[in-house]
């Protein structure tokens, strides 16, 4: 981390043997060497952190490139399903009668094609297509 070779490293023993003194130097390298520690723990922690976020944001990138990927899949897909149907869908711009006006605008069934069940049901005879 610092890059500290032996001279340097013997350098800085004989000037705190000098400084602090026999006695409590080596009280002083440990105290030293416990602050060393946790920064180091500190930075790493960080790091992690920074790490993460990093992986948080390709993963909502992905997603959001996945997200738009469907999007166009979509628009394709109803593009192609109007086109296949000439434009003439009940939700496309063309049909202009809401649900509720195209229902009151059905004619009523031919009274020729109702019959009345046995037991005073009417009901409508589905007429089959004639066979070719």
């Amino acid at each position: 981390m610092f890059d500290i070779g032996f001279a340097e490293l013997l350098l800085i023993g004989v000037v705190g043997l000098l400084v602090i003194g026999p006695e409590r130097l080596p009280s002083t390298i440990r105290t030293v060497s416990a602050w060393v520690a946790q920064i180091r723990r500190g930075f790493n922690q960080i790091r992690s952190e920074v790490e993460q976020e990093l992986h948080n944001d390709a993963v909502m990138q992905e997603l959001r490139k996945t997200g738009s990927d469907l999007k166009r899949d979509a628009q394709q897909a109803s593009d192609s399903f109007k086109t296949a149907t000439g434009g003439n869908t009940a939700t496309g711009p063309a049909s202009t009668a809401s649900p509720g006006q195209a229902g009151s605008e059905k004619a009523s069934p031919d009274p020729a094609s109702v019959r009345t069940a046995g037991d005073g049901e009417t009901t409508s005879r589905v007429q089959e297509p004639p066979e070719k």
